[in-house]
């Protein structure tokens, strides 16, 4: 798909098809990624910083399971 860059005020954007936002279940105002491959730069909705986080905390939560229960209680 090819994409135009255009100016938005001081700055420049490209504006993204509202076919190619709704194969993405994006929205306006959603956050979209910009991560550097080998081959380009990669748009995506993954946010790797919270998969790295949420993944130390299922690990803290699998190791310290029956600690986590009896602090819910």
């Amino acid at each position: 798909m090819k994409l135009k860059i255009t100016s938005i005020g001081n700055s420049a954007g490209v504006i993204l098809p509202k076919e190619l936002l709704a194969r993405l279940r994006l929205d306006k105002g959603d956050e979209l990624y910009a991560l550097e491959t080998p081959d380009g730069i990669r748009l995506t909705t993954y946010d790797p910083e919270l998969a790295e986080e949420m993944e130390a905390a299922e690990k803290i939560m699998r190791n310290r399971r029956e600690l986590l229960r009896k602090l819910a209680q």
